[in-house]
């Protein structure tokens, strides 16, 4: 089997060399921008993985494995717009370089590279990636609109913030496992038990995320720290911190929230603090480890021999451990 950096190199080298040369210039030019080393290739690499771990061709399907990682880009592009957001990766986000206009439909664009890219998969299971791709981008559609919904809420549950990260996140990892194992041949119970690994450890990373996003070095992380607090955005640790907060801390979190005219780096600062006081940074980190040990959990029990699941634990490590 390929090593996990083996693949990235793969993955690399098939997005660099992806066809972008069609006009206009100004729709395809963010979309190299986007595209340019720097990302994870988690998703793509996920799905090597799991069709190596039946077949050793992975060059076969090269193409729908770059799909994923267009596709996953499109959406962080969008989510950049609806968010504000000024940086990713390290540098500014494609409607600060251009406009939100631009960052629009250079997404539009990247939708549709995905499609045809995923559509290269072997024609024998076509259907079935595709119907797989399908339900899975309506699924993060669902979850970024509940997303929104939450940030104009005070009463969102934990399990409603669960249930939204499963879609907004978990589902594309849970689905490129999926496709791989479809692609290579393996039977149902094989690919649903590598989907049912992906879904936890989905979770499990959106998690550690909003801790990163609190707690994380920005020279590390790759994007402003304390975004999500200055967006409202109702992350595990906001909601943990209103249920849990006494009443001093809860008039001063709701006043926080509240304020149209604030100074970014005291809003962070205050929050962060009031975090630390109701002790919310530890309640994330049991809930990370929960989910890392149902991920451990649903691996364990897929049917297939023990050698062959070695570079997804240590994916799932790298990714559990991740400063960035």
């Amino acid at each position: 089997m390929l090593t996990a950096n083996e693949l990235i190199q793969k993955v690399n080298t098939h997005v660099e060399n992806l066809r972008l040369d069609r006009k206009p210039q100004g729709l395809y030019d963010p979309v190299r921008y986007v595209l340019t080393p720097g990302g994870k290739r988690i998703r793509p690499v996920l799905m090597l993985m799991a069709y190596n771990i039946f077949r050793d061709d992975v060059d076969r399907i090269l193409d729908p494995a770059a799909g994923i990682e267009v596709y996953h880009n499109y959406t962080l592009l969008h989510d950049d717009v609806m968010d504000h957001a000024d940086m990713r990766r390290g540098k500014p986000t494609v409607h600060k370089v251009w406009n939100e206009n631009v960052a629009i439909l250079s997404g539009d664009a990247m939708f549709v590279l995905a499609y045809q890219l995923i559509g290269h998969c072997p024609q024998e299971v076509a259907r079935q990636v595709l119907d797989l791709f399908n339900i899975t981008s309506l699924e993060i559609c669902e979850g970024q609109q509940l997303d929104m919904e939450f940030e104009d809420r005070r009463n969102v549950s934990p399990k409603e913030y669960l249930e939204m990260i499963r879609l907004k996140t978990s589902v594309l990892l849970a689905a490129s496992l999926k496709m791989g194992a479809i692609m290579a041949g393996a039977n149902a119970q094989q690919a649903d038990g590598l989907y049912n690994f992906g879904m936890n450890l989905g979770v499990a990373f959106q998690l550690q995320d909003d801790l990163l996003d609190v707690y994380g070095d920005p020279a590390v992380f790759g994007k402003n720290i304390g975004g999500d607090i200055l967006c409202n955005k109702k992350t595990y640790l906001l909601i943990k911190a209103l249920e849990k907060a006494n009443a001093r801390q809860l008039a001063s979190l709701n006043d926080w929230l509240d304020r149209t005219d604030y100074d970014p780096q005291a809003k962070v600062k205050a929050v962060t603090d009031l975090y630390n006081e109701i002790g919310v940074k530890q309640l994330g980190e049991d809930q990370v480890a929960l989910y890392t040990q149902r991920a451990v959990a649903s691996l364990d029990a897929v049917d297939i021999p023990d050698c062959k699941k070695h570079e997804l634990r240590g994916m799932m490590s790298m990714l559990m451990n991740r400063k960035s």
